[in-house]
């Protein structure tokens, strides 16, 4: 028994879109979510740390944690993309209650934007027909788009082709006087996000504001095709 992309992509062809995916299990075990990001999705997924709620100390066992409750346990063996339920299962035994979370920099890179930027940003992508991959809001009341790798190392000059920066590639200082879209920033390659339905930090549960799909978690768009809009949102937005 196992989840593999083939395997599953006919069953769930009729449940693609923009809002399936984590709702369609209910209240089945974090190992069968798991085993979807893996198997379904094709992502790799970490065992991370865990804060209980009003808590502040790191399930790492770190006094001095850095980040409780959102890291990977250094200790715990990745899980890599293709993982049956049966080897998700096995895996996450031996680490019980642990957060679900996700390598950025592999499959997918992340544009990240206050919460109330990137709701308005998903309704204009939407409303425009552009694509949009999935979404979700963490408990600081960020957006996180997964966009297609390599967009943390194309931002800076593709801020700056759209005017929006006023330092190019290299950081030197342009004759413009943009603005820096507020509260943007770009994960990539050594970085890594909660997946939901996983408590972050302790401060609550990430969820998703648009939820995978298999025309979406598998052809993420390019930043650039987001880009534009998520300033004019992050500008028009209040700053959180």
């Amino acid at each position: 028994m196992g989840f593999t992309i083939g395997g599953m992509r006919e069953r769930s062809g009729a449940r693609s879109g923009a809002r399936v995916g984590v709702r369609r299990r209910g209240r089945s075990s974090e190992g069968t979510a798991v085993a979807e990001f893996t198997g379904l999705w094709g992502w790799d997924v970490v065992p991370g740390a865990r804060v209980a709620p009003g808590g502040r100390d790191c399930s790492c066992g770190r006094a001095d944690c850095p980040e409780p409750g959102a890291h990977p346990l250094a200790y715990a063996p990745e899980i890599p993309a293709g993982s049956t339920l049966d080897d998700v299962t096995r895996a996450w035994s031996d680490h019980p209650g642990a957060a679900v979370m996700l390598p950025v920099g592999r499959a997918f890179d992340v544009l990240e934007v206050p919460e109330t930027a990137g709701r308005l940003a998903v309704v204009r992508l939407e409303r425009m027909g552009l694509p949009v991959g999935p979404v979700t809001v963490t408990p600081e009341r960020r957006a996180q788009f997964f966009v297609a790798p390599g967009a943390a190392d194309e931002l800076p000059s593709l801020l700056y082709r759209m005017g929006l920066d006023d330092r190019g590639p290299s950081g030197a200082e342009g004759a413009r006087a943009a603005r820096r879209p507020a509260g943007l920033r770009a994960l990539g390659a050594g970085a890594y996000v909660t997946a939901p339905p996983s408590d972050r930090g302790g401060r609550g549960p990430v969820r998703w504001l648009r939820q995978p799909a298999l025309d979406s978690a598998a052809g993420l768009p390019a930043a650039r095709l987001l880009l534009g809009t998520l300033a004019y949102a992050a500008h028009r937005s209040p700053r959180t």
